[in-house]
Formats: C-alpha cells, structure tokens, sequence
C-alpha cells in the first residue's frame, strides 16, 4: 500500500505515532513503578508505627518487670512469720487505736488470673478522731509490707461528738 502524503501529514502521523508510543511507555513502565513506589512508602509507614508501638510496648514490659522484681524482693525482705492481721493489730497498738477496734475479720484468697494468694483483713474502727483514722492509714500505706487500703466507708457518729466510725478492708499478697 503506498500512500501519498504530503510534510505536514506525515509530521502529524509521527507525531501521534511518537505520542502513543509515548503513552504506552508511560502506562506500563513509569505509572506502575510510582505506583509501586507509593504502596512501598506506605508499608513502610506502617513497619514504622508498628515499630514505634512495639518500642513502647518494650519499654512498659522492662517496667513492669523491674517492678516485679521489686515487688519479689519486698516480699521476701518482710519478717519471718509476716502476718497482715497482727500486723494491723501491732499497728492499732502502736497508734493507740487498740481499744477502738470493734472486729477484724481474716480471710484469704486466690487470684484467678495469677495464682497468687491474697491474705484480707476487715477492720472495724468504733469512735476515732478523723487525725487518728489517717494517721493509721498512712502507716499501713506507707510500710514496707506491700499492703492495700481495698475499701474505705467512715461514717459519722453522734452529731456533734466529732467522732466517726471506719471499715477498712486491707489486703497483701502472701509470700
């Protein structure tokens, strides 16, 4: 087939025959290589968050772990024979609450998700001043012996005795 075409014509067909090869190569080589060049910046901003949180995740697991250790040492540091009921009782004597307490009641169990065995003590606190009652509360908080105020409830007694009743229940895990 011979085809008689004049300059601009056949400028204009190789014109578009450069701009569809232009196209083509543009479609299936540049396009897909941007394309897979955003998905792998993408991945990797993801590893990264991913590794970010692990990092944190890391560092709060060392922490927790440093704090276990700690709790174990505290644990065993206590005195030979440690219980939490003469221990409160030694501490209402040494306070001056002694005469003051109505009841204790012990009881122990096991935490389920740990296995470990919690020893509890309710105590019953009649006719004390509000000075008193924190007094022997920052003394339990603050010993060495790793225990917990688990409940409070103080209620007022006589309207203008200045003088309130509490039931605390404190717990420790046992060694």
């Amino acid at each position: 087939m011979n085809l008689n075409l004049n300059q601009r014509e056949k400028i204009a067909i190789s014109g578009a025959g450069v701009f569809l090869i232009v196209f083509i190569m543009v479609q299936w080589l540049i396009v897909p290589v941007f394309e897979k060049r955003d998905e792998l910046k993408g991945r990797l901003d993801s590893k990264r968050s991913i590794l970010v949180d692990m990092k944190i995740l890391r560092s709060e697991y060392l922490a927790m772990q440093g704090k276990l250790e700690s709790s174990r040492q505290n644990l065993n540091n206590r005195q030979p024979g440690f219980t939490l009921f003469s221990f409160l009782d030694q501490l209402a004597g040494d306070t001056g609450l002694k005469d003051h307490i109505e009841y204790m009641k012990p009881s122990s169990a096991v935490k389920e998700d740990s296995g470990l065995k919690i020893s509890r003590v309710e105590l019953k606190l009649q006719e004390i001043t509000l000075k008193d009652l924190t007094s022997y509360l920052f003394k339990v908080e603050t010993s060495a012996n790793m225990l917990i105020v688990r409940r409070l409830s103080i209620t007022k007694t006589g309207k203008d005795s200045g003088l309130i009743s509490a039931v605390l229940q404190v717990e420790t895990f046992e060694s």
